[in-house]
């Protein structure tokens, strides 16, 4: 009997996620599973919980991490900047074998990354830039201007713009300032939409068209939403807006509010045409029931595997496959990146890319 108590205190005595050492709110560690014994801890600093897109990027690293022999600390910082620093700090005490890390500000972070080159520790900085710090070892991320590109071509070719359409009533939002992502998106939707404006084929009724006029703080929607009554009281009481450049799905939800509030989505008065990014389940629900009119795909979970290929080189001693050395740089350093491919979705595709890869199942859209 003793024998079997000890050998059952031995065995619990390896969850530290068990009693008082539990990880504190808005975080996940898991041990690994691989029989080959533990690789070491990964640091996951993730931006927050409140975007569906960012649990799933934790959760498929975690899943990959996991499944090679390492331990995983996955952090949230739920958008506040401390809280992240913070949480950085305490993996490099812990010492972590290297950091992966999607930036709340993507210029707060010198100071915490220059306690992790001191500790030996690399940094992979995960979709989103990390500005002004030479210890950033690699970038994987997706073709951002990219992704700007597919948003505004959409509208284009929904309003017929290229066959001499318009003009249209449109207006502008874009990403939140500290993300460095937020301006390639919208350098590339005004690649496309820009001559439209200058030539008169699109109207922006509020004259919004600069990227510090029309950028919204930590991507929140309920701010979009916000700009979207003032926008609609000061310019739109006798037009309608035909078409609405939208960065992201959780601000187009928000856009959608605003105009569901005075009357759009009637007959005599439809929903303009709208864009988003990153195909989060409700978005999707709406592009279904003929709200949203479309969104930007980018399969986090092949994000991941690229990550995790990339750390796991890095650990080794290895430079990781990179497609792109050029674009990316962060005011210290070009940062070495592997850029994956965005892939446009609405209602007549919806099917073929999300739920025939398996991202989402019949039964999740309903």
């Amino acid at each position: 009997m003793l024998a079997f108590v000890l050998v059952l205190a031995a065995c619990g005595g390896k969850n530290n996620n068990e009693g008082g050492n539990a990880p504190a709110s808005g975080s996940a560690s898991a041990g690994a599973k691989a029989a080959d014994g533990d690789k070491g801890t990964i640091g996951i600093a993730m931006p927050t919980k409140s975007s569906e897109r960012w649990v799933n990027d934790g959760a498929n690293m975690v899943k990959e991490f996991e499944a090679l022999g390492y331990d995983t600390d996955l952090q949230y910082g739920e958008d506040v900047i401390e809280n992240q620093v913070s949480q950085i700090e305490n993996m490099i005490t812990k010492g972590v074998k290297l950091l992966v890390i999607a930036s709340i500000d993507g210029e707060a972070l010198t100071d915490v990354l220059q306690k992790a080159a001191d500790a030996n520790i690399p940094v992979i900085a995960y979709d989103r830039l990390i500005k002004k710090s030479e210890h950033v070892s690699y970038y994987a991320t997706f073709d951002n201007f990219k992704v700007g590109v597919l948003q505004a071509s959409y509208l284009e070719e929904k309003l017929g713009l290229k066959e001499g359409k318009g003009p249209f009533n449109i207006e502008l939002f874009a990403g939140s300032p500290d993300d460095n992502n937020a301006y390639f998106f919208f350098d590339g939707a005004m690649s496309v939409l820009k001559p439209y404006i200058d030539s008169g084929k699109l109207v922006v009724k509020s004259g919004q068209t600069k990227f510090d006029q029309v950028a919204t703080l930590r991507w929140d929607g309920g701010v979009a939403q916000s700009r979207m009554d003032n926008l609609l009281s000061a310019n739109y009481s006798s037009a309608n807006i035909d078409a609405i450049l939208s960065p992201y799905d959780g601000i187009t939800i928000g856009i959608l509010s605003s105009l569901k509030g005075v009357g759009y989505g009637s007959a005599d008065k439809p929903l303009p045409i709208t864009s988003g990014q990153d195909a989060e389940l409700a978005s999707i629900k709406s592009i279904i029931a003929g709200e949203q009119t479309s969104t930007v795909f980018k399969d986090t979970r092949e994000l991941a595997k690229v990550t995790v290929n990339m750390a796991v080189a890095v650990l080794a001693g290895n430079k990781p496959e990179v497609n792109d050395e050029k674009t990316y740089d962060n005011g210290v350093k070009v940062v070495p990146s592997y850029l994956l491919v965005p892939v446009s979705v609405d209602a007549s595709n919806y099917k073929e890319v999300l739920v025939d890869s398996g991202y989402f199942s019949e039964d999740d859209l309903k």
